[in-house]
């Protein structure tokens, strides 16, 4: 069927567990639940911590209030899934997730990039370190890279707007990709698939060279060092960025490869890899710096005395 109301899309779980198993959807509650609770505390940690108010924990903060944004648009279709089988959703509200979810992960993938420009500068130029990384620079970064997100994103949610559906309404995961929803479309979809390419390339493309470079840069600066004391406080500033970085390009590279170029693999696949790229991170992001920043860990243990 095409026209402007195609029918709803049906949703689907992870391939070969039984719909309505509690055993399924209860790992999922616990990464939602700890992604939202964990995010929150280290919110209140930097806000409470005078010494936290720093270049570094400000784009944290960005981080902290990316990760569940990213949870939560995807929390109501996941958990549904789980609940009742081939779970419909109407094609507009597919639309809107489709877009929040992409301008999320693209809003997270520039914090990541201003962080590694943070530890950049903060190793390789220590002591312009202030002058360089002002209130005001982080401040319009942190609109730049909102900004960014939400208007590249926007046209690939128009173009998928006016596409005619007119084949089977069966996505691949239990939420909404441009890329899953694309090849159920009619037509001529090259527009939308050239656009959502050139979108992913100047957004996640662009931002993992960047933060490559700025790693190469920081480990030229590193091994330059003479003192190896100065090498592992070099390396140990830099440590919850890099492990940030993995958990969130890892599975989004993957999936991404998968979705082009391995559609003969098993299901399984794709589908735990987008369950990774989206759950993963927020859950495990504020655990990380939680463990390495004392700062951090003495305010999120006094809050949980309190409690």
């Amino acid at each position: 069927r095409s026209g402007s109301s195609p029918l709803p899309l049906i949703l689907t779980g992870i391939p070969g567990v039984a719909v309505g198993s509690p055993w399924a959807a209860l790992p999922l509650c616990c990464l939602y639940l700890l992604a939202l609770l964990g995010n929150c505390s280290l919110l209140w940690a930097i806000r409470a911590e005078h010494a936290l108010h720093t270049p570094m924990f400000q784009f944290l903060a960005m981080l902290a209030l990316a990760d569940p944004g990213l949870s939560l648009c995807t929390l109501p279709t996941v958990l549904a899934v789980f609940c009742v089988p081939a779970t419909p959703l109407p094609f507009r509200a597919c639309l809107a997730q489709m877009y929040f979810i992409h301008a999320f992960s693209a809003i997270e993938s520039g914090v990541l990039v201003a962080m590694a420009f943070d530890r950049f500068v903060a190793v390789c130029h220590p002591l312009r370190y202030g002058s360089v990384l002002s209130g005001s620079l982080v401040a319009r970064a942190g609109v730049l890279i909102v900004l960014r997100g939400t208007c590249l994103v926007l046209p690939a949610a128009v173009l998928m707007a006016r596409m005619p559906f007119c084949r089977a309404r069966v996505l691949s995961h239990s939420f909404c990709l441009h890329q899953d929803m694309l090849r159920l479309a009619c037509g001529d979809v090259r527009p939308s698939s050239w656009y959502g390419l050139s979108a992913v390339i100047l957004t996640k493309g662009l931002d993992s060279l960047a933060v490559l470079l700025s790693y190469v840069l920081i480990l030229r600066a590193i091994l330059g060092t003479v003192s190896p004391g100065a090498r592992a406080k070099a390396f140990g500033t830099c440590s919850c960025h890099l492990c940030a970085v993995l958990l969130f390009y890892v599975p989004l590279i993957g999936l991404s490869v998968i979705h082009r170029f391995g559609k003969h693999l098993p299901l399984l696949i794709p589908t735990l890899l987008a369950d990774a790229y989206l759950l993963v991170p927020p859950a495990l992001n504020p655990l990380v710096y939680s463990w390495k920043t004392k700062q951090v860990r003495r305010r999120v243990l006094l809050l949980l005395c309190r409690r």
